[in-house]
């Protein structure tokens, strides 16, 4: 028997898989005690991603709105999202801005942290451990998983033995955003880390884009894992993660235990439902297995971006010719790992390949720094046909000839004109206009309309009446009271 850890991904990946980011904090703020009382180690909660939407569609100020949420959830540590070299812009960060940007999290009320590099650049990582560590934070040193023939055990192995070396780090989170990790895979891959992470917790979270995740936590769970990260079942599955609800039941039925108040999930996910349907986003998504997810590996998050690119292009038809160019493109450029930025990376030069007729005729930037070194070393050798193409092709030698600088943080508040931290990291992050929208919108809404719900504001006032309430809630009307 083991007892099971939950750390909840509502309000960051369920999100971000299944709404674009573009939860409101109005959206949240209802039910936030609730879900700080239900007893999860953990609740995941922001990343530099979540800033741009949050700026750019919803004209909120992600700091204000992050205040709100650590105010409404006191109990329960708030986790942020940290990629170790470039957390604040999509190409390449300077140091002393990735510094500050943990600091602030850290003074605005995160206390836990998963950091991670697709291409393991471990230095860097580190130093941010060491950064939150100032504060006293918990830090989550990710490993993320994707499945190709150069990602072998023994390079997981070494990664989980540098990153487990620092003190700073507290606990491994094996990170599958495919969701291609099954039993068979996991017998050699968990010892191969477990055996080199000198006795630190492993986490676990594999988006259910598969449709087999689920099972995967069992597995997991079989192999030693005791942290599952999961999400309110409106924001679970199909490219999200499995719900809190069925993995709590797994663990009870596997004769494990864990600290989840299952009573408190159902207003929850009640009250989700119910926004998601009034935003038009989804809810209640399942997957049905696909070969082809499993060659492309694109996570839940990136699927949606690359839909609306094939729109634009009016190439809907053709998704499938377009997954699988992405495979292609994944092979060619060293098997990149399949997250922020070497996803849409990957993503983009497969829609460019198919929207021109011509491989690589064109080639972003960005790609063009992957090839260069600018993100760090590559797992495996670009194809030499296809990195000729790239360096060849019209913008590569003034990209190449401008590596990323390494400002101070004091050249960082000359060039942006600000001394304010905060106010720092928001000019670093999105354009002046965009800020000015988001200023002239007013304060953080701190409800969503269309929102009425009685069953709501009973679970809500039952809340505030008792300082450690049991919420007992009963048939399908939601009757709600508090158990003695």
């Amino acid at each position: 028997m083991a007892h099971i850890e939950f750390l909840d991904e509502t309000m960051r990946d369920g999100q971000q898989s299944l709404w674009g980011m573009q939860m409101r904090t109005g959206m949240a703020l209802p039910v936030a005690p609730i879900i700080d009382k239900t007893g999860f180690r953990v609740i995941d909660l922001t990343g530099s991603s979540q800033f741009e939407v949050l700026i750019r569609v919803n004209r909120e100020n992600p700091w204000e709105g992050l205040d709100l949420l650590a105010e409404a959830m006191p109990n329960t540590p708030l986790r942020g999202g940290m990629r170790a070299n470039a957390s604040v812009t999509f190409g390449v960060t300077p140091d002393a801005l990735m510094d500050v940007w943990m600091r602030q999290l850290n003074v605005h009320g995160c206390r836990s942290f998963w950091i991670y590099d697709v291409l393991f650049n471990i230095d860097k990582m580190h130093r941010l451990a060491k950064v939150a560590k100032e504060f006293g934070s918990e830090v989550a040193g990710a490993i993320m998983f994707t499945s190709s023939p150069v990602h072998t055990d023994e390079y997981y192995a070494d990664k989980a033995d540098k990153l487990s070396a620092s003190p700073d780090i507290d606990t491994l989170l094996l990170y599958d955003t495919a969701g291609v990790l099954d039993r068979e895979r996991m017998k050699t891959l968990i010892p191969a880390i477990q055996n080199n992470s000198r006795g630190k917790p492993i986490e676990f979270h594999s988006n259910n884009i598969l449709g087999m995740s689920a099972k995967a936590y069992c597995d997991a769970i079989d192999f030693g894992i005791t942290i599952l990260h999961t999400a309110s079942r409106p924001m679970a599955n199909g490219p999200s993660v499995p719900s809190t609800e069925i993995m709590a039941r797994n663990v009870e039925l596997l004769g494990h235990t864990h600290n989840i108040d299952t009573s408190l999930l159902p207003p929850v996910a009640n009250h989700f439902e119910r926004v998601g349907k009034a935003a038009g986003f989804l809810v209640n998504q399942y997957n049905e297995y696909d070969v082809l997810a499993a060659q492309h590996q694109i996570p839940g998050g990136m699927i949606g971006t690359l839909k609306r690119q094939m729109a634009k292009h009016n190439l809907t038809d053709r998704m499938d010719e377009i997954l699988m160019e992405t495979a292609k493109v994944r092979k060619e450029l060293g098997y990149p790992g399949m997250a922020t930025p070497f996803s849409q990376l990957v993503g983009i030069q497969a829609v460019l390949n198919m929207v021109t007729g011509e491989r690589y005729k064109i080639v972003p930037d960005e790609v063009i720094q992957y090839a260069a070194g600018f993100y760090g070393e590559t797992v495996a050798p670009i194809d030499p046909n296809v990195y000729d193409r790239i360096v060849s092709s019209p913008r590569a030698k003034k990209v190449m000839e401008k590596p990323p600088g390494d400002p101070s943080l004091e050249d960082l508040y000359k060039e942006y004109g600000t001394r304010d931290p905060d106010e720092l990291i928001l000019r670093a992050l999105m354009p002046e206009a965009d800020l000015q929208k988001m200023r002239e919108s007013g304060p953080v809404k701190r409800t969503y309309p269309l929102l009425s719900s009685p069953e709501l504001d009973q679970a809500c006032k039952l809340m505030k009446m008792a300082k450690s309430p049991l919420v007992h809630i009963e048939s399908e009307d939601l009757k709600i009271s508090l158990r003695r």
